[in-house]
Parts: structure tokens; C-alpha cells; sequence
């Protein structure tokens, strides 16, 4: 049903809830919402296109090389702090994010469980070994000293699109692990792989102890978030979303509100803490 942030509040108020979130929390730090309302469909660089050929990996790294900084960069909105506030409050018991882009921890939240991983770590494919991206950066910056930096949040490209005709004449040179020489991927869930189950078994144990689950800027389209707001439905949570634009879930909801995460979810949270 569609609903005003009163019924949400009246919803939430005594609860223990599950926020479930995507790319429309952070359009208010300036990042896009890939899958939102008028958004562009991509097709990202997956997995097996990045380990069985050179072109892609060369591609891939210097997208990210020049476009990483971007995230590290943007601070957190009134969205992302509310829900920490609402956890400091005993309200939230934590946020399952779709994000790779750290806002949700930045604002204060203890509990975030990044389903598709984090942007500023990376990981070797050979030895395993895990070492920031700011690390990485600097041997990176060595290798390609004239690399152009872009500072335009419209433009991140952490996994960038399969662009055959730009990645062939790409002349970026790539890094390989210090350790063992191996292959380096940034830690985040590309196409073709499977969810980190650090943050998908913990996600799946609060939605079946929750007996609220806020989907907050989301339309989950991917069926990552949908799997753990249908675990928490099937547990008998009551379902409020906040997004602009549809979801996935909207038929099943006890609230909707169209409206943007920055702008609703302070209300919800200064009246449960209040």
C-alpha cells in the first residue's frame, strides 16, 4: 500500500529492524543509481572476462584507477546517518547493503553486511592475500604516471562497462601481487561470482530474527537484496519501502513511500529516538 512516513513510524516503533539497501541511498552523496529511474543499462566486465583475458583486466584496473577516488571522496548523507542512529538507538539491529561504497560504515553503523563487498580493499586471485586500494594506487600511479584522474561522481567505473573498442587500445599497465605475482581484483561481487558468505549469512540471520525489514533505496532488481527481504517476509516481518520509483517488492509492502532515503528516513528516525 502506498503510505506516509506516520504509518512507517507507527511500523517500525518497538521493532527490531533490518535495513536493506542499495544505490538510491547514495544519489545524495552524489553517487548514481545505476538501476533507478531513468538510469542507462549496463553490461559490466564480469568475472571470466576478467581472469581469461589480459584486455579486460588491463580495462578493468585502469577504469578503477582513475575512478576510485571518487568514492573515497564522498561522504555520507542524512539517509546513511539516520540509520546509524537508529542502530545506536537499539532500534536498527543493522544494514544489508548492496553498496560497495562504505558510506553506510562511514556514517557510524557497527552492524553492515556489504553483500556485494567494499571498494577500498583489494584481493589477490592466487595467494588470497587482501591489501588496501590506497596501497595498490600508489604502485599503480608509478606504473602509469600521465593517468588522468576523474573527479566526476557520474562517472565511476569500478567494474566498468564491456567497452571491446576502448579496452583493445587501452595502454594502461595493470599491477600484479607483491606476494605471489598472481592476478589482483578489486573486493567487490562481480557478475559470474558468488556472494561473500560473511556478509550473506549474517544478512539471511537478521532477516529471519527481524520483525521489520525497511527496503531503503532499491529496487531490487538484483536478486541479492530480494533473497533477504523475502527470508525476513517469509519469517513474518512487516515490510516498509522507501525508494524512488518501483521495486520488486512494492505489492507485498504494509508501507510504500516514494520518496528519497535522505529526506524520509531522518523523519522515521528522530521520532523512534525522540
Amino acid at each position: 500500500m502506498q503510505g506516509n512516513v506516520e504509518e512507517a513510524i507507527d511500523i517500525a516503533r518497538g521493532g527490531r529492524i533490518l535495513a536493506v539497501t542499495g544505490a538510491g541511498m547514495s544519489t545524495d552523496s552524489s553517487l548514481p543509481d545505476y538501476r533507478g529511474t531513468g538510469s542507462t543499462p549496463t553490461t559490466p566486465v564480469d568475472v571470466d572476462m576478467f581472469t581469461s583475458d589480459p584486455v579486460w583486466y588491463r580495462w578493468l584496473w585502469y577504469r578503477n584507477e582513475a575512478t576510485w577516488k571518487i568514492l573515497e571522496n564522498c561522504q555520507p548523507n542524512d539517509g546513511h546517518r539516520a540509520l546509524a542512529t537508529m542502530e545506536a538507538s537499539g532500534h536498527l539491529l543493522g544494514v544489508s547493503t548492496q553498496n560497495v561504497d562504505r558510506l553506510d560504515a562511514r556514517a557510524g553503523t557497527r552492524n553492515v553486511w556489504e553483500l556485494h563487498g567494499r571498494y577500498d580493499t583489494v584481493e589477490c586471485l592466487s595467494c588470497g592475500s587482501v591489501t588496501s586500494r590506497a596501497a595498490l594506487s600508489v604502485r599503480l600511479r608509478a606504473l602509469n604516471p600521465d593517468l588522468v584522474e576523474e573527479t566526476d561522481p557520474a562517472h565511476v567505473d569500478i567494474t566498468p562497462d564491456a567497452r571491446r573498442d576502448l579496452a583493445e587500445v587501452c595502454t594502461f599497465t595493470p599491477a600484479y601481487c607483491e606476494r605471489c605475482g598472481g592476478m589482483l581484483k578489486p573486493s567487490i561481487v562481480m557478475f559470474g561470482e558468488g556472494l561473500p558468505e560473511s556478509a550473506f549469512g549474517p544478512s539471511l540471520d537478521m532477516a529471519a530474527s527481524c520483525n521489520v525489514v525497511l527496503v531503503a533505496g532499491t529496487s531490487l532488481a538484483v536478486s541479492t537484496g530480494l533473497w533477504v527481504v523475502h527470508e525476513a517476509m517469509r519469517a513474518g516481518a512487516s515490510l516498509i519501502v522507501v525508494n524512488r520509483g518501483a521495486t520488486a517488492v512494492d505489492r507485498f509492502a504494509d508501507v510504500r513511500i516514494e520518496g528519497g532515503t535522505s529526506e524520509v528516513l531522518p523523519q522515521i528516525a528522530t521520532a523512534l529516538t525522540s
